[in-house]
């Protein structure tokens, strides 16, 4: 997997201020849900955080970068055959909150590293196929969220 196969971007307007969105997108694991922003149980270890959905289980999620309040990234972590988390194979989400002309800001993901997870091509492309959708249902769950009333 090479190139566009590799990278998924995406953005949506959101009618908030910037530090609204950014309270947000500084939660690690904020998009592991079911299209609808819930709260999750977090266990921090300095910059990993396990991210507890109770419909999905539990996901590794390591705190890469925070710039308040433009810029966050993260490493989505895949785990090892013992449960660990690993992070040679895992996926860098990065959000940027953007000015836009008029009220609100442009959210935007790009997630890449989709090459380093263990799996077939097959599996990379279903992979990549999903998580395009699931960002389309977490930025409109963001916005929903989000909007100004």
């Amino acid at each position: 997997m090479s190139g566009n196969t590799d990278r998924i971007e995406r953005s949506i307007e959101i009618d908030a201020n910037p530090n609204r969105v950014w309270q947000l997108v500084s939660e690690p694991g904020w998009w592991i849900n079911d299209g609808r922003i819930t709260e999750h149980r977090v266990d921090h270890d300095g910059d990993l955080a396990i991210v507890h959905d109770p419909v999905h289980g539990a996901f590794p999620v390591r705190t890469v970068r925070l710039e308040p309040p433009r810029y966050a990234a993260y490493r989505w972590l895949t785990t090892d055959s013992a449960g660990r988390p690993d992070d040679q194979r895992s996926t860098l989400v990065e959000f940027w909150i953007e000015d836009r002309p008029g009220p609100g800001v442009l959210l935007r993901v790009v997630e890449s590293g989709l090459h380093t997870l263990d799996a077939t091509e097959d599996q990379r492309r279903r992979t990549l196929d999903e998580h395009t959708e699931g960002w389309e249902t977490e930025l409109a769950a963001a916005r929903h969220a989000l909007d100004a009333p």
